[in-house]
């Protein structure tokens, strides 16, 4: 084994934990050792004798900044950025609907190719009547057969109430006769009770009584039978308006099942698919065409959770699709509940395609307008990782280094946006690696150019 190899690489892991893990220690020892160095140079001969020794300020200055680190700083202000969330998403179209058959028969119209433009309204499909034009006539003579019906059956009851008096008056009549064979029975019995009377005129005038009950039970029986007749008319008249509430369903079923022979465009777009062929038997269910609306069209993404705070419905919104072409409307919609798999929230944003450029299922990068927000344009080289791992920038203050976590907005082709500086701040653009929170160092700003 060789040893070389391995004291090289001993004293390499050395530097690299004094350079990244204690640089503090590394620094000191550096310091010291040119003091020392410096205590052992003898003065050279050949210096000059005229020099102009330093004032009292100067040599201050030249020992403080002795031993310190350079970096460059930049001064940077905070500007309200206009703040966008972006999103990965697609074209979507705003309908897209398979036009099927309700009924059966087979097409007689001549099928209109796909790509065409349908108005809604169109006719895409035209199924052969059949019989379905007898059945509409049978169903309108039932129709006729049905109200003819009513009259005859509201004639019935006139008649049937005319009856209902003359049933009365003869119970009240018969009520009467009974009355007055009682009153005479009454008496006959009296008198033969008391011996003026003789038995048979007593059981004469019992034989009346029974014979006026009869009258006034037959004529009860006759007003009963008046007021059935009167119930009876009336269930005639709603037995004939119920047989032409069932005529006129019959009827509007014929007329429904006609106009479903006729199939037509829900709305105006454009065929995704030839309509059925001449010929073709269709049953119901069976797709005639397929028709898609892409005016307006829609822009679906899907929000993750963390930022879906940030998006208002009204916002507006742009893309870029992987056509090259850049497209803007605003956001119509932003779902209230998120998906199960993913826990992220969709939304929608419409955009005009009256010249129907857009196709449905194209991918899109999606930007959507939030509220502005202070931010700093800072160099990407600027950003650092303090010990723990934070994403942040280094600034000095009065002279020495501080570490502030960022957060990154976006990239942009000048730099990077961030947030969490105060309004101004001086940045470490150069030599942020090489210091640590408290360190002291020497700075020279950044001259800006345009």
């Amino acid at each position: 084994m060789k040893l070389f190899p391995m004291l090289t690489a001993a004293i390499v892991c050395v530097v690299l934990y004094f350079a990244i893990l204690d640089r503090q220690t590394l620094v000191d020892f550096a310091d010291g050792f040119v003091s020392t160095a410096g205590d052992i140079i003898p003065e050279p001969n050949n210096v000059p004798t005229d020099i102009t020794p330093l004032d009292a300020d100067e040599a201050d200055i030249s020992d403080t900044d002795e031993g310190l680190i350079s970096v460059v700083v930049r001064r940077s202000e905070a500007q309200i950025t206009e703040n966008a969330v972006v999103l990965r998403g697609r074209t979507e179209a705003l309908r897209l609907v398979d036009v099927a058959s309700e009924t059966s028969g087979r097409i007689i119209s001549t099928p209109i190719r796909a790509g065409a433009f349908v108005e809604e309204g169109q006719v895409m499909c035209e199924i052969d009547p059949g019989t379905s034009g007898t059945a509409l006539e049978e169903a309108q003579a039932r129709l006729g057969e049905a109200q003819a019906r009513v009259p005859e059956a509201e004639a019935r009851i006139p008649e049937a109430e005319a009856r209902l008096p003359e049933a009365r008056a003869m119970l009240a009549q018969a009520q009467a006769q009974l009355t007055s064979a009682q009153i005479d029975g009454n008496a006959a019995t009296r008198l033969a009770e008391s011996g003026f009377g003789s038995d048979t005129r007593a059981a004469s005038a019992t034989a009346g009584v029974a014979a006026a009950e009869a009258g006034v039970e037959s004529a009860m029986a006759q007003v009963q039978g008046a007021q059935a007749g009167v119930q009876a008319a009336q269930a005639s008249v709603q037995s004939a308006l119920a047989g032409v509430r069932a005529a006129e369903a019959a009827v509007t079923r014929a007329e429904e099942a006609i106009t479903m022979l006729t199939i037509h465009a829900p709305f105006s777009g454009l065929l995704e698919t030839d309509t059925a062929e001449l010929g073709t038997l269709m049953q119901p269910g069976t797709i005639c065409a397929t028709i898609i609306q892409l005016d307006p069209i829609k822009l679906v993404g899907f929000v993750p959770e963390a930022q879906v705070d940030r998006i208002q419905v009204g916002a507006t919104a742009g893309a870029e699709l992987a056509s090259g072409q850049q497209v803007q409307g605003e956001v119509t919609f932003l779902s209230r509940s998120a998906d199960e798999r993913t826990r992220t929230f969709r939304v929608e944003i419409t955009v005009p395609n009256s010249a129907l450029t857009i196709r449905d299922g194209q991918t899109a990068n999606i930007l959507i307008q939030t509220e502005g927000a202070p931010s700093h344009l800072l160099p990407a080289s600027s950003l650092t990782l303090n010990d723990e791992g934070v994403l942040g920038v280094r600034t000095v203050e009065d002279g020495v280094v501080q570490f502030i976590e960022v957060q990154l907005i976006r990239d942009t082709a000048r730099g990077v946006l961030l947030s969490g500086l105060p309004d101004t701040a001086d940045v470490i653009v150069v030599g942020q690696e090489f210091v640590t929170a408290g360190v002291e160092v020497a700075t020279t700003f950044e001259e800006l150019t345009q």
